[in-house]
């Protein structure tokens, strides 16, 4: 076995602090890993440390780099340990826990052990019993008070007692309870790193100082990748020109770009904020992008939602007053079968179970529905926003906007704008950029990169020279405003063409106005229905924020029932704006597409991209929508909604009836085997309850039909 180093931070608490991830090159089993976490946590210095077995991962926080070293070398010492280490390599798959699987141990709890003999149903039950009595002492030993603990003296009350079918009936529910959790959440995560893969279909690679345009799959270890703003990095490698803030959010969770330049190692699957990489590629191909599936598993596990571990608490909490109550029955009656009636029924188990299987059972449901929700928390955020936030660009809009007309200034070629125009924007993903880019190859301009490194302004356009001539291209704000360039000449142009509510792309030369492309940028036909379900669905407050003009503004935003806009606003306006929201109590859903909406995502309670929008966007978002419908928003509102409104539905449920359940073991209306089997059964109840789909079934396009 070998271990590698997957991920490190440095200076997290202190100068020579740091976090660091390692990942075996196989998967591990529960021994294996718990016995690492528990050797690790022995190093001093070395704290909070957390192992996944499937994965094969360890992460843990070290405080010093005598520390760092010590657990390495325990790792090292591990990896070249023969026998005790050496596992089999096991691959991810959800037929490992199948339902099927799962169910045999009741299959053979009815229809086998009726017909054995007494002395092998008695060996049974307490083979059976063996496991859950030692998860138990091992909880006791690491001092916490726990459901194991609690299942443990349960399962140890009954064999004091010789009550071994309440034995093999305790352990027979546990055991199905744990396999349907594990299955369902095995299910879930497969559903979800299916879905969010990385997609990259083609890269920009530097051969003899040009850059070609060539599908991933022929990118090979050692070619030279370039990757601009807004772009997605498609390798693992080195930056070897250029520097630029990077969007590891997907690989360390930090939400905030990291200068990354000369030297410097970038990973597939993170994004590009702002600059220009020039990247020679280390590892490529499906290695990189599984890599980044693997991360995400492991972060979306991690981000639960606040009810969910509220309950866990709560769960943790009840073991002890159920302890309690079952020693006072004891201390008051001195019947040992009534304190054990007592002990078997605790609230603890339904919390712990039924609150992550209906999490996981709903981010699961929203993938096959086309929605990606990146973690519980924001399924719980979803329930919970009041204000909707809508880019124009690309989300209210359709993500392919066409060019209507290109006016050029007197003594400009309206060909050469164009041309010039489409050689400047091919390099950005963006859909503006992409309907000019498209006209030309309409037109049939083509043209050779002649011109020097462009130039991306956040928001604002792109810049270059070309024959030793500066050019820009961009918003009205960058080329009149950032610019200085009069554009005058083109007034009457651009009262007309706003009029009609159509987005303006400017070109300028040598400081001077050469001309402009309108854009028609169609509304998405669902967008006013999905506006009026939302406010249906309890959003109180709807705004549209755009860099379009104050016209063209007021033109969209009435067609799709918004009446609160903000028009000619920059990426920082669009932080700025969500920032103010939250401080005034809302809770803010953004909805976004673009490099620019970046920024404002981030800031959001829950940020939602589109699935056709910018690589960037959809890193940065908590909740993708899959299918290029707006339609998706309003199946995410509900699928939180209504997953939270289960939540507290079973939380009710497991109160009254563990309660009753409480009071019939105190006046000894219940035996221990009936306590145990109805409380169980409640558990199991309630899970499947929490496992049950929320939505109407998905049509095959991912929409849910009625």
């Amino acid at each position: 076995m070998r271990f590698f180093i997957v991920h490190e931070l440095h200076d997290v608490t202190g100068p020579n602090s740091g976090r660091l991830r390692v990942r075996a090159d196989r998967s591990l089993n529960a021994i294996q890993s718990g016995a690492l976490a528990g050797a690790l946590s022995s190093l001093d210095g070395i704290h909070s440390v957390r192992a996944n077995p499937l994965l094969g991962s360890i992460l843990f926080f070290y405080d010093s780099d005598a520390s760092r070293t010590q657990a390495l070398t325990l790792l090292l010492g591990a990896a070249d340990t023969d026998g005790q280490f050496d596992v089999p390599t096991r691959q991810y798959n959800t037929s490992e826990v199948s339902p099927v699987r799962g169910f045999m141990p009741l299959l053979r709890y009815f229809f086998v052990r009726p017909f054995l003999p007494l002395i092998a149903r008695t060996a049974t039950s307490i083979l059976g019993a063996i496991p859950f009595l030692l998860k138990g002492l091992t909880s006791l030993l690491h001092g916490r008070l726990s459901v194991e603990v609690l299942d443990a003296a349960a399962i140890g009350t009954s064999l004091l007692m010789r009550d071994f079918r309440t034995v093999s009936m305790l352990t027979l529910l546990l055991g199905l309870g744990e396999t349907l959790e594990k299955w369902t959440r095995r299910r879930s995560m497969a559903t979800l790193t299916e879905s969010l893969a990385l997609n990259v279909e083609s890269v920009w690679l530097l051969v003899d100082n040009e850059e070609i345009s060539v599908p991933l799959a022929q990118v090979h270890v050692g070619d030279l990748v370039i990757v601009r703003a807004g772009g997605c990095i498609p390798v693992d490698g080195e930056i070897v020109d250029g520097e630029g803030l990077v969007n590891q959010s997907t690989m360390t969770g930090e939400p905030l770009g990291v200068l990354r330049s000369v030297g410097a190692s970038v990973y597939a699957g993170t994004a590009v904020e702002e600059g220009r990489l020039v990247i020679r590629a280390r590892h490529v191909g499906d290695g990189t992008r599984l890599q980044q599936v693997v991360k995400f598993i492991e972060e979306s596990e991690s981000l639960k939602a606040d009810i969910q571990g509220e309950f866990e608490r709560m769960a943790d909490m009840a073991v002890p007053f159920t302890f309690g109550l079952a020693g006072l029955v004891w201390m008051l009656t001195k019947n040992f079968r009534r304190a054990s009636s007592v002990l078997l029924v605790d609230y603890s188990c339904a919390l712990k179970l039924a609150t992550p299987l209906a999490v996981l059972t709903a981010m699961r449901e929203g993938a096959h529905h086309g929605i990606a929700i990146k973690g519980g928390r924001y399924l719980e955020a979803l329930n919970e926003v009041d204000t909707l936030v809508f880019d124009k660009t690309g989300t209210l809009t359709q993500a392919n906007p066409k060019v209507a007309e290109i006016i050029p200034v007197p003594g400009f070629n309206r060909d050469e704008v164009l041309r010039i125009m489409a050689c400047l924007e091919e390099h950005f993903p963006h859909p503006v950029a992409r309907a000019v880019v498209h006209k030309a190859e309409e037109e049939k301009l083509h043209h050779a990169e002649e011109h020097a490194h462009v130039k991306y302004v956040v928001a604002h356009g792109v810049s270059s020279s070309l024959h030793d001539k500066k050019l820009c291209v961009g918003s009205r704000h960058y080329i009149e405003h950032d610019e200085g360039v009069d554009l005058s000449v083109l007034d009457a142009e651009i009262n007309h063409q706003a009029a009609m509510g159509r987005s303006l792309l400017f070109m300028c030369e040598e400081g001077k106005a050469a001309g402009m492309v309108a854009i028609e940028d169609p509304l998405r036909q669902e967008a006013a229905h999905v506006i009026s379900r939302m406010r249906k669905l309890g959003i109180k407050r709807v705004l549209m924020l755009t860099g379009d003009d104050e016209r063209t503004a007021k033109a969209v935003a009435a067609k799709v029932g918004i009446t609160e806009y903000r028009s000619q606003i920059l990426p920082a306006d669009k932080a700025r704006i969500v920032q103010e929201l939250t401080n005034e109590g809302s809770k803010v859903l953004m909805v976004g597409d673009g490099i620019n909406d970046a920024p404002a995502l981030s800031a959001s309670h829950v940020g939602v991209a589109m699935s056709d929008g910018t690589d960037l966007a959809r890193e940065v978002a908590n909740v993708l929508l899959m299918q290029p419908s707006l339609e998706g928003l309003v199946h995410a509102r509900e699928l939180g909604q209504r997953a939270l409104n289960r939540i507290h539905n079973n939380f009710v449920t497991t109160m009254i009836l563990n309660s009753l359940f409480l009071l019939g073991g105190l006046f000894m209306l219940l035996g221990p085997a009936p306590s145990a089997l109805l409380h169980n059964m409640t558990t199991l109840a309630v899970a499947l309850n929490a496992m049950r789909p929320h939505l109407p079934a998905a049509s095959p396009e991912g929409h849910p039909v009625s």
